[in-house]
């Protein structure tokens, strides 16, 4: 979901064109001082694959024949670009190298530009020498291994515009004489780090940038109140870190900014009303933080916002009328908050709308029929809010959607036949009061690949039709009262490269089995990852070809009275992660193959008939998986008695 809004690609362009400005008629020969030091930092390169520095020789004038290098009138080198990610008229290179970065890089002392991004195997810290280069326009030291911290010699960097070093694994904190220094700078790339410390308030004397993205580190502290005096600023990424404290009113002066993620910190208090002064914000994703109070009114005013997810916070109170203002909304993530009230009928005016999330609040009332207007919408999740809606309205049969999640929203009865006729591909109905029987329209919904009809009361068989479903890739009927046979699921058909299950859920009914013992071999399961069956009159027992699919990750047949042995084939089925055999009438052994998968993190076979000694496995599995087997022994139960 998460939008790059990246000047990188324009860099490399920019890299042509300071290689044909720097690469006029010279008068002199490379400079002796500066052909030395590139030379100490090829001996510093352990591995060039792609042969990056094979030009490089003691014999030849690196202004006129060394690739990746330019020089000015006078011979001194200006700019150094050996990025691993590069690009002709007819070819990408993606490539790397490996070593560190020579201090001797720091005599290079008229460079302008340098770009060593994206080598990927590039170690050892940031020499401090670098510092010396006060010419230094451009550093591109994204995508490698270095680590350490930035040196303090950095402040000398006066003329720095743009300092990209994400990516990496740079730690230590953001001094604040470095950062105040590089007044001319535009982008300050610090991603992918192990940053630490505060956001220092110096950062309010950096009034040229334009690009602040320091997003996966470990920065704390709350955001500084100078933020605002960054007036050109329009990319302000501090996700994923662990910034705390409340949102600076001064936030709201950022009049250019388009681009604000703030989401996985833990900041705290209420969203400013001076955000309406961010009249350029498209994409605003303050997600999974502690977010307190409403949504104030004033954001009505953002009228080129996108993007707006507020998701996973504690926010509070109705939500205004003057959202519906907000007419180039796209998306809207409102979830796990504890919004109150109606749903404001307003949101029909916003004509762009295509994701409208307002799950697992506390909203009441009834829909506004006004939604239907939304011809742009195409996923509704209402989910888990006490709207008691009965019924589902119907006008969304006049709508196109995509998806329609309408989870514990109180619905009753059975499902509605104008379904058969929609177009939706993701239906959620799960934990309502739906009765009755599946009906046989239901295959005419072609369209799914997501069914979730849990937690309800239908009854009967699943009909013949269903096998139609030939883009159903995950089903959940779990907790319900169906009957008769697993086959007319477990056989549906598929329409390839799609239609493979990835996930089933029939626990808690009433399906007869037993399972084909074919079931591995099935076209419709190759690609599961889970299969869970618990809690149904199958019988029967544990067909061998399970352990035929190799995608398996989760597969659970708990209380479904099967007997006979564990097959030793279910070891086959190597990514398996979770195994629960509970409460059946299994006997014989169980199987080194299948206790030692390299995966197995959970593994539960109590209440059986099990006998022998369990065998010595890696996995730390409780006493408690094996108990109420009277025949087991061994390690984590008893040892076996001497015979």
């Amino acid at each position: 979901m998460k939008i790059n809004i990246s000047n990188k690609t324009f860099s490399h362009l920019f890299i042509l064109f300071l290689a044909f400005y720097f690469s006029t008629p010279i008068s002199e020969a490379c400079h002796r001082i500066d052909k030395a030091a590139l030379l100490d930092f090829k001996n510093k390169i352990t591995s060039d694959p792609s042969n990056l520095l094979k030009s490089w020789t003691s014999s030849s004038n690196c202004c006129t024949t060394w690739e990746g290098v330019a020089c000015d009138s006078s011979g001194r080198v200006v700019n150094l670009s050996r990025p691993g990610l590069f690009s002709g008229d007819d070819y990408i290179t993606d490539t790397y190298m490996s070593g560190t970065l020579s201090p001797s890089l720091g005599n290079l002392s008229f460079l302008r530009f340098l770009d060593l991004s994206n080598l990927k195997e590039l170690t050892g810290p940031l020499p401090p020498e670098l510092g010396r280069l006060w010419h230094l326009t451009h550093i591109f030291l994204d995508t490698n291994k270095l680590n350490g911290s930035i040196p303090t010699t950095f402040r000398r960097l006066v003329r720095l515009q743009k300092l990209y070093l994400d990516g990496n694994y740079l730690s230590g904190v953001l001094h604040s004489t470095v950062i105040k220094s590089l007044t001319s700078l535009s982008e300050l790339g610090l991603s992918g780090n192990q940053f630490s410390g505060s956001l220092p308030s110096s950062i309010g004397k950096l009034v040229l940038l334009t690009k602040l993205d320091a997003h996966g580190n470990k920065i704390s502290g709350s955001i500084p109140p100078g933020i605002g005096k960054l007036k050109s600023l329009n990319y302000f990424d501090l996700s994923d870190n662990e910034i705390t404290g409340s949102l600076p009113s001064s936030l709201g002066g950022l009049s250019e900014l388009v681009l604000l993620y703030l989401n996985h910190n833990q900041i705290t208090g209420s969203i400013p009303p001076s955000i309406s002064g961010l009249s350029s914000l498209q994409f605003c994703w303050m997600s999974e933080n502690r977010i307190t109070g409403g949504i104030p009114a004033s954001i009505g005013k953002l009228s080129k916002l996108q993007r707006l997810i507020v998701e996973n916070n504690k926010l509070t109170g109705k939500l205004p009328s003057t959202i519906g203002n907000l007419t180039s909304l796209t998306e809207m993530y409102f979830s796990n908050n504890y919004f109150t009230g109606k749903i404001p009928s307003s949101i029909g005016k916003i004509q762009n709308l295509q994701t409208l999330d307002l799950s697992r609040n506390l909203l009441s009332g009834s829909v506004p029929p006004q939604i239907a207007n939304l011809r742009q919408l195409q996923t509704v999740d209402l989910s888990f809010n006490p709207l008691k809606l009965v019924s589902i309205p119907t006008w969304f049969a006049e709508m196109n959607l995509f998806q329609l999640m309408l989870a514990g929203t109180g619905i009753a009865g059975e499902l509605p036949g104008w379904l058969g006729s929609s177009s939706i591909g993701v239906l959620d109905l799960s934990s309502n009061a739906l009765t009755g029987k599946l009906p046989h329209w239901i295959g005419n919904m072609t369209n799914l690949s997501f069914l979730n009809l849990s937690n309800n009361g239908f009854h009967s068989a699943v009909p013949v039709e269903f096998k139609n479903l030939s883009l159903l890739m995950d089903i959940d009927l779990h907790s319900n009262n169906f009957t008769g046979h697993l086959k007319t699921i477990l056989t549906k058909s598929v329409q390839d490269p799609r239609g493979r299950f990835n996930s089933i859920d029939l626990s808690g009914n009433m399906f007869m089995g037993p399972i084909d013992e074919s079931i591995g071999e099935k076209p419709s399961m190759s690609s599961i990852h889970s299969l869970i069956l618990s809690y149904n009159p199958l019988g029967g027992s544990i067909p061998k070809s399970l352990g035929k699919l190799g995608e398996l990750q989760v597969v659970e047949l708990v209380g479904n009275g099967i007997s006979g042995a564990i097959p030793a084939e279910l070891g086959g089925a190597e990514k398996l992660e979770t195994i629960k055999l509970s409460r059946n009438k299994l006997s014989g052994g169980i199987p080194d193959k299948v206790l030692n998968l390299n995966n197995l993190q959970e593994f539960d076979v109590s209440q059986n008939q099990l006998s022998g000694r369990i065998p010595p496995h890696k996995a730390k599995i409780p006493p408690s998986a094996f108990m109420d087997n009277p025949g087991l022994c061994g390690s984590p139960l008893p040892p076996c008695k001497n015979s």
